[in-house]
């Protein structure tokens, strides 16, 4: 693939931000003549430590300024359920894995009590690989900068079902702005995978009486495995 840069000022920089988003991930680029271009042999990294050390070199955004930890993401590279969620929170944060707060924990709950399965036996990650501000929702810049590497940990895992939990998590996968409200429990395509999107854990511990649709929605999720 070959990028010709004869552009603003402004777009050089936005140019400028594409190529490093695309060096972060493996590619190798040139100038020669006033031209960039992208190695076609280039990829993204094929194995997930590559994929990990990548990220946890990540300055894309502003939010590595804040962060005390990526975080990666977590589980069963075999895993045939794939929980993805917003971004990580405080704990997260701290430790450098998903899911480990209070929502982590009734995550937990979820996978062992209804899918029966370990928590290891699944994979988890997130929209968002650090923490941004206040635990606001992540803008959609950031989420673009950060999705390539989701989709290339999607890739590798290869599950049969994706889980998306929260809004946001299905926004960003699906580019649709239903609410999830709407589409929870709903057994969509998504790739190679089913997608099912359900309230997120923290949503429930603000709504418990939300638990019983949770509940359902990993019924179909332990129907279809």
């Amino acid at each position: 693939m070959v990028i010709i840069i004869s552009l603003s000022t402004l777009e050089k920089l936005k140019t400028l931000k594409e190529l490093y988003l695309y060096r972060s991930l493996g590619f190798e680029y040139y100038e020669e003549s006033k031209k960039t271009q992208i190695s076609p042999q280039a990829s993204v990294p094929k194995g997930i430590e590559e994929l990990k050390q990548a990220v946890l070199q990540c300055y894309l955004c502003p939010l590595c300024k804040g962060r005390k930890n990526v975080v990666f993401g977590e589980g069963s590279l075999k895993a045939k359920v794939m929980f993805i969620g917003e971004a990580p929170g405080v704990s997260e944060d701290n430790t450098g894995r998903p899911f480990v707060g209070q929502a982590g924990q009734l995550l937990t709950k979820i996978i062992e009590n209804v899918l029966e399965l370990k928590r290891e036996d699944i994979y988890i990650a997130n929209i968002l690989k650090c923490r941004p501000p206040n635990n606001r929702v992540p803008t959609p810049d950031e989420a673009a900068l950060c999705k390539p590497y989701l989709l290339r940990q999607i890739e590798i895992i290869n599950p049969q079902i994706i889980v998306a939990l929260g809004s946001t998590s299905y926004r960003y996968l699906s580019d649709d702005e239903s609410s999830i409200a709407k589409v929870r429990g709903e057994v969509l395509h998504y790739k190679n995978a089913k997608l099912i999107p359900t309230f997120h854990p923290s949503y429930l511990l603000r709504n418990p009486s939300a638990k019983r649709d949770v509940w359902h929605d990993m019924l179909k999720v332990k129907g279809l495995l």
